[in-house]
């Protein structure tokens, strides 16, 4: 059952993605020739106009195929033919659907809470004696922070909402300081040698709690905000590692491993509306993904055509075609190897936990 989930959670973003494409060539005047969902053995396929809309057998996600995309021909409707603002404009389309589905996903996330988390502390871990006092023994308090504090950054991480939190609190070593920056009283405060780890008693390393805010359609839509703009940014963070080499090859995962992810996180959950709530919030991560990694100026990518629309800007004409599909060619069969190699590692991972349960 998970991994149907995962499939048609592929499929999903993938047509989103696509219709994006879709939706911005007609607007534009670009003739589309096709708009699939599926791929594979042609289910169901209606022509309307110049344009056929085809269902296909394996929901695994769609295409959108559109007249001299890559090739230059005399119709005056073809991609290639049309306005560079235009061009662009369908090129980015995609994955600005990607964003939107992300942040609708999110905005149910955020829905399904008790109220919407913020970044604000409301209190730290203390004793209260019978008079009322507190006497507190979180090491944050000790080293500076103050209830009402707003995170900003956490050793040069900048500090969205509670997701940016658990990343930082799970990459780091608790036991050493860290550099903290908060907003309080409406200013910035910087605090050096910040430690989180509780007593030795209690242990763990969250020391503090954080402020909920009561569910109304302004708070959810802030907080789905922030939860986006943290997501946008740990996959940022993902990306920069992988393609400065920081991240180890054991941790470059494809396909098979999202799938594998997706479905462990489904048949864990202890009662359905936790299983939802995974999938929502593995369909926006995912989802928010493809569209940055979309973007990334890679030949075979919307970023890669972009580019050659940003160097057809600056030059004052378009690369020939012929050109410009060796180089996507490249860089297809780059991405190719990369997801050969990240499907081998998840196969091994995959036998290796066989072999280990």
């Amino acid at each position: 059952m998970g991994i149907l989930i995962a499939i048609l959670i592929f499929g999903l973003i993938v047509t989103v993605h696509e219709f994006g494409h879709f939706i911005c060539a007609k607007l534009s005047g670009i003739k589309v020739l096709e708009f699939s969902v599926g791929m594979g053995p042609k289910l169901l396929q209606k022509s309307k106009g110049e344009t056929k809309y085809s269902l296909r057998l394996l929901p695994v996600g769609g295409y959108c195929a559109m007249e001299g995309e890559d090739s230059t021909n005399s119709d005056p409707r073809s991609f290639r033919n049309a306005k560079l603002g235009k061009r662009i404009l369908v090129l980015v389309a995609g994955a600005g659907m990607n964003f939107v589905l992300g942040f609708v996903m999110l905005i149910i996330l955020v829905s399904m809470m008790d109220g919407v988390p913020t970044t604000n502390i409301s209190g730290f871990s203390g004793v209260r004696a019978e008079d009322g006092t507190v006497t507190y023994y979180a090491e944050s308090y000790a080293s500076g922070l103050r209830h009402e504090d707003r995170f900003v950054s956490i050793d040069g991480t900048r500090i969205y909402s509670t997701l940016d939190l658990n990343y930082v609190f799970e990459t780091f070593d608790p036991d050493s300081g860290h550099t903290v920056v908060v907003k309080r009283d409406g200013k910035r405060i910087k605090l050096d040698d910040v430690v989180f780890r509780k007593n030795t008693e209690e242990g763990g390393v969250v020391d503090f709690s954080v402020e909920y805010r009561k569910k109304t359609p302004l708070t959810v839509i802030r907080g789905s905000g922030d939860v986006f703009m943290s997501m946008t940014h740990i996959v940022g963070l993902s990306i920069k590692q992988m393609l400065t080499g920081k991240m180890k090859k054991d941790d470059v995962s494809g396909p098979v491993g999202v799938v594998s992810a997706i479905s462990e996180s489904t048949e864990e959950s202890d009662n359905f509306g936790d299983a939802v709530f995974n999938v929502i919030y593995m369909t926006a991560l995912i989802t928010i993904n493809v569209g940055i990694f979309n973007l990334l100026p890679i030949p075979g990518l919307d970023g890669g055509r972009l580019l050659f629309c940003f160097i057809e800007l600056i030059r004052r004409k378009p690369v020939k075609p012929e050109h410009e599909g060796y180089v996507h060619l490249a860089g297809m069969v780059l991405l190719f190897g990369v997801m050969i190699f990240a499907t081998y590692n998840d196969i091994i991972k995959l036998i290796a936990g066989g072999k280990n349960g």
